[in-house]
């Protein structure tokens, strides 16, 4: 089994004064963000601290990880990883 990190990534340890844009803004320079959200906390509506952003290509995601992993955004040491994927994968492709 080959190991594919696939499209979307994982951001933790963001600064609970990140936005939406920011976050796009923050990880477009290694490709297209065809998506870019942070969780928000159900009850105060406020961001949790991490998001998800997906690129079109498996590449432009790994430029991702390799640029932005381990690095301090607006004071925070902040981690990304590939997504964890939810179901089993077709791989019929």
């Amino acid at each position: 089994m080959s190991q594919r990190i696939g499209t979307k990534l994982f951001i933790s340890r963001l600064s609970f004064f990140t936005t939406n844009e920011q976050l796009k803004t923050l990880f477009s320079p290694f490709g297209v963000v065809k998506e870019a959200h942070l969780v928000l906390d159900k009850r105060t509506r406020r961001p949790k601290g991490f998001g998800f952003v997906s690129y079109e290509t498996q590449t432009q995601a790994e430029k991702a990880i390799k640029a932005m992993n381990g690095r301090i955004v607006r004071g925070r040491l902040i981690f990304v990883e590939p997504a964890k994927v939810n179901g089993p994968e077709n791989d019929a492709s």
